[in-house]
């Protein structure tokens, strides 16, 4: 279930299948385990494993273990007791040590065997690329994995014993191991390169302990703000644990130790840190608040009397820190404090896709599909639905080629109306033989939104070949065309004096060359053709024309 590490390796694959290898089959299939691995480390709760710290003191050890400290990582579930039991099967002769204090040169130069084990806490190193607040599902993994450091705390009491308030005097001794490699690597232990010890004062470890308790509260209202399906017995038991004096006393300890008279004239260098721990106190407030309302919302009829209690509890807690330490400000929204995605990011997700802001290349590749349509005209709306941010100058010019259309198609349905009165006039009653009078260059202009042409069009360009190329005189009078009025996006014109392949004007043929053949009339459909178009030496087969 170390899906990070998978991730990591599956980016080193990707490389080289997309640009090594070209395998795009297999870099499809390894970037969907990836998107699974992503999906798994957000919503799987995966088990922390725990750490045990290993001695081995005494002669009767092989070289490579004797008088050292190793740094085991236990299996999932596995308690302290299970894995001793497996440890001392692989050394039946050993002796467990009762203490966690390092042994004595007495024990270290015997000849017999001791194991000294006891748990230690992994200390988390968070990756350089977490620079600001991100979920603890994506962090926790980072508490039981890669890591390197570890502590094991001891009490120890100093000065006179306070019968009425045990954290005035106790003293926090804390080891601090550094492995050779991080851990899980390739073995499940690796040995100890250094241990150093440091004194934690009463006043650090409350300060410690009141951080420790406002991340646990914090951590826990995220679970179930991520997964309402959490059970909520554990979280009966926290808040209840802190909001109920009569269950662990909360932080009245603190406030008689430490928030006196007497300790402020014995310690006057402790002025910041009791300030420090105050403002942890005040700030626990606003995260018991959204504990106890997810706990409201979530409680079931048969601890209602409970949550009831609970929250009377928390009413009068919360009134003395307010009038003693100050209101701190509520806790930021859901969103910010599981990472919130950028703006747009959240609304891609979240709008329907009926209300989904249309882009300019959707709206065009969704017009381009439907054949005789143009950009704009199926029905999207562009203005409304675009933010005035994503106006740039390609939307802007969409819209003004949108009004041109709209004039052009207005002058087209009023030609073709035209045309095609002249169609019906001159080509139903009578059967007329075409013939060619002069050359023709078809110059042909392809805009980028380009429409397939309509079958009004072709009888507009039919009609304009009758005005002029077409005449029912004998070949002997023949009309000079018309002047043409050129379009935007398909215009003929009649260029006599054009050279073609080299030759000038006067050494064209009277005849023309014969149009080539092609297997689809999708350029030169409109042309109507007749037998004196074709050359004598060449007779491709006549297309049958079939009237409207």
């Amino acid at each position: 279930q170390m899906w990070e590490e998978a991730i990591a390796l599956g980016k080193e694959l990707a490389e080289q299948y997309e640009n090594e290898m070209f395998d795009y089959e297999q870099l499809s299939e390894l970037l969907r385990k990836q998107a699974q691995f992503y999906e798994n480390i957000v919503k799987v709760i995966r088990p922390k494993p725990d750490y045990f710290a290993v001695g081995y003191y005494g002669q009767g050890f092989p070289t490579f273990i004797r008088n050292k400290v190793f740094i085991y990582r236990g299996k999932e579930y596995e308690r302290r007791e299970d894995f001793e039991a497996r440890l001392l099967t692989q050394f039946p002769n050993a002796e467990k040590m009762k203490t966690t204090s390092p042994p004595g040169d007495d024990i270290k130069n015997s000849s017999g065997q001791y194991i000294q084990c006891f748990t230690v806490k992994p200390k988390l190193d968070l990756p350089s690329k977490f620079h600001r607040p991100v979920s603890e599902q994506i962090v926790s993994f980072y508490r039981v994995n890669e890591v390197q450091r570890f502590e094991y705390s001891r009490p120890v009491r100093k000065g006179e014993k306070n019968p009425d308030n045990e954290f005035a005097n106790m003293w926090i001794e804390r080891t601090i191991y550094v492995t050779a490699y991080k851990l899980p690597g390739i073995l499940r232990w690796f040995e100890v390169k250094s241990v150093f010890m440091v004194e934690i004062s009463p006043l650090e470890n409350a300060i410690e302990t009141m951080q420790l308790t406002n991340d646990k509260i914090n951590n826990m209202v995220q679970q179930h703000l991520n997964d309402p399906n959490l059970p909520i017995n554990p979280l009966s038991m926290l808040l209840n644990g802190i909001v109920d004096p009569a269950v662990m006393g909360g932080f009245t300890n603190y406030e008689k130790a430490f928030f006196t008279e007497k300790y402020m004239h014995e310690h006057p260098e402790d002025h910041d840190k009791i300030e420090k721990l105050k403002d942890l106190i005040a700030w626990q407030i606003p995260f018991l608040a959204e504990g106890i309302r997810l706990h409201g919302e979530k409680v079931t009829e048969a601890l209602r009397p409970f949550h009831e209690r609970m929250e009377a509890c928390f009413r009068q807690l919360r009134d003395k820190v307010e009038k003693q330490y100050g209101v701190r400000a509520a806790l930021p929204s859901v969103e910010e404090r599981r990472g919130s995605r950028p703006r747009s990011m959240v609304r891609s997700f979240t709008m329907p896709s009926s209300s989904r802001p249309v882009s300019v290349a959707s709206v065009s590749s969704i017009s381009s599909d439907s054949a005789p349509s143009r950009p704009g005209s199926d029905g999207f709306v562009l203005e409304p639905l675009l933010p005035k941010k994503m106006h740039s100058r390609s939307q802007d010019k969409l819209d003004k080629d949108d009004l041109d259309k709209d004039k052009k198609e207005k002058k087209k349905e009023k030609r073709n109306s035209k045309h095609q009165e002249i169609f019906d006039k001159e080509f139903k009653s009578t059967d007329i033989s075409l013939q060619q009078s002069e050359a023709v260059i078809l110059s042909e202009t392809i805009s980028p939104l380009r429409p397939q042409r309509p079958k009004s069009q072709v009888l507009n360009v039919l009609a304009s070949e009758r005005r002029f190329s077409v005449s029912p005189v004998p070949p002997s009078s023949q009309l000079t065309p018309p002047p043409i009025t050129p379009r935007t996006k398909l215009s003929f014109t009649i260029q006599p004096n054009l050279e073609l392949n080299g030759m000038s004007s006067s050494d064209i043929p009277d005849v023309p060359p014969p149009l080539p053949l092609k297997g689809s009339t999708a350029d030169y459909g409109n042309l109507m053709e007749s037998p004196d178009l074709t050359s004598p030496t060449t007779s491709p087969p006549a297309h049958q024309r079939v009237s409207p």
